[in-house]
C-alpha cells in the first residue's frame, strides 16, 4: 500500500455488514409472510417478522416492488426453467400440460408467488425480465402443440394469464381445508384446451385490458402515464 492510499475506516465495516443482514433477514421474513398471507400483506407486518424497525425495512426496500423483486426472483426464474423444459419434451402437447400442472403446482405451494404470477410490476425489472422471457417461450409452446392437432387453435397465450388467475382464486379460497383441490380444476381445463373443440370460445380478452389487471392497486394510473395514454 503507497502512502496516498486510504486506509479503509474499521468502524465502517459492521455497519456494511449490519446492513447485510438485515437485507437477509427482511427477504427471509417477506418469504414466509408472503407464502403465508400472498402479497396483500403489508410492509409492516415483513419487519414484524423481520424483527426490524420499520425505517430500516424501507431503508433496505424504499417500495414493496423492490421487495417483491428480491424475494421472488428465484421462483421466477424456476418458472422461466419450467416453459425451457417444456420445449425441451419430445411431445409439445405433454410439454405443455406439463409447464401448465408445474406452474399451478408453485401456485399451491405458495401463496405470494400465485400472486405474483396474477400480477406485474412494471419496476422489479429483473423479475419482469424472467417472466418475458418465460411468455416468449410460453408462445413457442403454445404454436407447437396446436401443430400437433391436440391444443385447440383458438387457444390464446392471455388464456395462461386467466388460468393463473383462476387457480390463485382456487388456491387462496380452499387453503388448507382442501389443499389439493387445485388439481381438480386445473385438470378440468387442461381436459377444455384439448382439440377437437367442443364448441366456440368468447373472445379472449384484449392483451392491453389484462395487462391494465394485472397492476396492482396504484400502479394503473402511472402504468397509462407512462404509455401515454
Amino acid at each position: 500500500m503507497t502512502p496516498g492510499d486510504q486506509h479503509p475506516d474499521p468502524a465502517v465495516q459492521p455497519l456494511r455488514s449490519d446492513a447485510e443482514r438485515n437485507r437477509e433477514r427482511i427477504i427471509a421474513a417477506a418469504r414466509t409472510v408472503f407464502a403465508r398471507d400472498g402479497l396483500n400483506a403489508s410492509m409492516a407486518s415483513v419487519a414484524r417478522e423481520a424483527g426490524v424497525g420499520i425505517a430500516t425495512m424501507f431503508r433496505r426496500f424504499p417500495t414493496k416492488e423492490e421487495l417483491v423483486d428480491a424475494v421472488f426472483i428465484d421462483r421466477m426464474t424456476a418458472y422461466a426453467d419450467a416453459v425451457t423444459a417444456a420445449l425441451d419434451d419430445p411431445d409439445p402437447w405433454d410439454g405443455f400440460v406439463s409447464y401448465v400442472e408445474t406452474a399451478c403446482a408453485m401456485q399451491a405451494a405458495d401463496y405470494g408467488f400465485a400472486d405474483v404470477l396474477t400480477a406485474t410490476f412494471p419496476s422489479a425489472k429483473a423479475l419482469e425480465q424472467r417472466r418475458n422471457e418465460a411468455y416468449e417461450g410460453m408462445v413457442e409452446l403454445i404454436g407447437r402443440a396446436k401443430a400437433t392437432g391436440r391444443l385447440r387453435e383458438d387457444f390464446d397465450p392471455s388464456d395462461l394469464v386467466l388460468v393463473h388467475m383462476a387457480n390463485a382464486g382456487v388456491v387462496n379460497a380452499t387453503g388448507a381445508a382442501a389443499p389439493d383441490a387445485w388439481r381438480r380444476v386445473v385438470a378440468l381445463l387442461i381436459q377444455s384446451f384439448e382439440a377437437p373443440a367442443r364448441g366456440r370460445l368468447p373472445d379472449s380478452p384484449d392483451h392491453e385490458a389484462l395487462y391494465q389487471a394485472m397492476l396492482r392497486p396504484g400502479q394503473a394510473g402511472a402504468a397509462r402515464s407512462e404509455s401515454g395514454s
